[in-house]
């Protein structure tokens, strides 16, 4: 099993590894989506170091939405990483899994298209190609996580904990609307804003603008604290935690709970009070202002539009 964990500094970073996260997520603003923060690459490499002395992973985000210029400035970045040897990078655009192979660049990756990693088939397409590895769609039930365990050939991500990104758009479309109504606002994340379905004033879904356009969150996060004896028994043991709206200790704290989750799994200690207590002591560290359930888990595929 692998606890994969978002850090928003270098001191939560090192906090991680010492309450047992196995691999960091982390990377720099311009070629990684929807991070808590953004890293230099002098943390970066820092970071990699710290966390190989300690039998840690590092693991970076080359996950955006590529544009030419980005593409060529992608190249020098891609043989820094493996300069300094991070475990493994994610991808989504085949032209920078092009360049690995033509620039002879020797990096690990996992493939992440977002909401597109939804079959077995495509996952296997990728492993052909060299990936070690996938993160699925955060929008799949239950029945189609473990219809996907049982036929891919390399092990693959799921959210366990954290925010689901429902939609993103390179244009700034915040920027637009308060620019066409002749308001000034912040339109990034520390602001907070928000939408909401006319019909249901009760929805909430986060919205922020960055460097890489517009990006809407669900209502709420989610949390498989309770279903985790199941993704293991599916085989599905790599496991992400989300940190970007859950901030400092806070998130500390809920990646150890996941943590006695995984050592009590691996002890066969699991129990049904144990995922209870848990889960509780979860929610007390959760934002309050956020939502949390368990996603489209235990929705029906037929039903789900």
């Amino acid at each position: 099993m692998e606890l994969v964990a978002t850090a928003e500094s270098t001191i939560q970073a090192k906090a991680l590894l010492a309450a047992g996260v196995d691999t960091l997520y982390i990377g720099e603003e311009r070629f990684g989506l929807r991070l808590p923060n953004a890293f230099t690459r002098e943390e970066i490499a820092e970071l990699t170091e710290w966390a190989h002395r300690h039998n840690k992973q590092i693991r970076v985000a080359v996950n955006a939405i590529m544009h030419n210029d980005m593409i060529k400035d992608v190249i020098p970045y891609l043989a820094f990483l493996e300069e300094i040897g991070v475990d493994s990078i994610t991808v989504g655009d085949p032209g920078v899994i092009h360049l690995l192979r033509t620039k002879g660049i020797s990096l690990p990756y996992q493939y992440d298209a977002q909401t597109l990693v939804t079959s077995s088939n495509q996952i296997n397409f990728w492993a052909k190609r060299g990936a070690i590895g996938a993160v699925l769609a955060r929008e799949l039930t239950a029945v189609e996580l473990k219809e996907i365990a049982a036929q891919v050939t390399v092990p693959v991500e799921v959210l366990v904990y954290g925010a689901t990104c429902i939609h993103q758009s390179k244009r700034n479309l915040l920027k637009n609307y308060f620019g066409f109504v002749e308001q000034a606002y912040a339109t990034e994340k520390e602001r907070g804003l928000f939408i909401s379905e006319p019909k249901n004033k009760d929805t909430h879904y986060s919205i922020y603008e960055d460097l890489h356009g517009t990006h809407i969150f669900a209502t709420n996060d989610i949390s498989l604290m309770d279903k985790l004896g199941e993704l293991a028994e599916a085989g599905l043991t790599q496991w992400k935690l989300d940190g970007i709206f859950t901030k400092g200790d806070d998130f500390v704290s809920i990646a150890k709970l996941f943590v006695e989750a995984k050592e009590a799994i691996t002890s066969e200690k699991y129990t049904e009070d144990l995922y209870e207590k848990l889960a509780m002591q979860l929610k007390t560290f959760h934002p309050a202002e956020r939502g949390l359930d368990e996603g489209f888990y235990e929705k029906d595929p037929s039903e789900i539009q």
